[in-house]
């Protein structure tokens, strides 16, 4: 699994977005101010955002069929929900050229179940999380064997407008991902909402409690991300001998503390996502 992915100068001409909620939108704000397409075409029944009204370059149609076969877009984004998308991978398979990429940001929808719609295509699954939605998430990437260097290289432009990105070549570890970074924002709201109820029950007014927890968790979370140090190293500074960290952490970190938890966590999850993959 590759690190951070570096996101290229990479022009597309044509760009067709199939869906345009929450993730779609956050990635088509993210195209237009870098400038990815000249054209981007997206099709979305219940109509165009309102944020887009009246930006440039974007067409809108409510579904596939208006648009002309001969039509060769540089990729296809598919941003639905994974239990839709067996109904709309069938209308784009007049696109499955060489020259046109497949992405598909649909949780739990395999490379093998986009191509049983496709067919012989350049598909790119992706497994994307919830921080997407303001820019800040993390995707991690698989390809089939046809897609080509390019097209990698346009994916990790594409990608990089809702946050960093990273690579995987055998398609069964998107399963762990999903488990750690698919999932982990919960994860993290649970904290915070666990984290508030003890402050409340130690005495902390609710409303402060929650303000603590949420802010203490976002700026750990921060310093975490720019700090070249390991989280261990973070976590030892921050950790007095005998000191009050100290005493939480030895419950934290018992035998059956929060290591053991997570761990069962994951692995939960993991055996779901391959339980739900199709």
């Amino acid at each position: 699994m590759s690190g951070r992915a570096a996101s290229p100068a990479v022009k597309a001409e044509t760009l067709v977005l199939v869906g345009c909620g929450q993730i779609g939108s956050a990635m088509l704000r993210g195209w237009l101010a870098r400038g990815v397409a000249s054209t981007f075409i997206v099709i979305e029944p219940a109509g165009l955002p309102e944020a887009f009204a009246g930006s440039k370059g974007i067409a809108w149609h409510s579904a596939a069929e208006v648009l002309s076969g001969e039509l060769v877009p540089d990729a296809v984004v598919f941003a639905v929900k994974p239990q839709i998308i067996d109904s709309v991978l069938p209308a784009y398979r007049r696109w499955a050229r060489p020259q046109t990429l497949f992405l598909s940001i649909a949780a739990g929808i395999t490379i093998a179940g986009i191509a049983r719609h496709l067919g012989e295509a350049a598909i790119i699954r992706t497994m994307p999380n919830t921080p997407a939605a303001i820019g800040r998430g993390i995707t991690v990437a698989c390809a089939n064997p046809q897609v080509k260097p390019d097209q990698r290289r346009l994916c990790e432009a594409l990608l990089a407008a809702i946050g960093e990105s990273a690579w995987v070549e055998n398609e069964a570890l998107l399963d762990p991902v999903t488990a750690v970074s698919g999932s982990g924002p919960a994860y993290v709201f649970l904290l915070i909402e666990v984290l508030a109820q003890a402050g409340e029950r130690a005495g902390l007014p609710a409303d402060l409690a929650l303000r603590l927890a949420r802010e203490t968790v976002a700026g750990a979370g921060e310093l975490a991300r720019l700090s070249p140090g390991s989280p261990a190293r973070l976590r030892e500074a921050v950790t007095s001998p005998g000191g009050t960290t100290r005493a939480a952490l030895d419950v934290l970190m018992a035998k059956d503390g929060l290591a053991r938890l997570l761990d069962r966590a994951v692995t939960a999850a993991t055996k779901r996502s391959r339980e739900l993959a199709s």
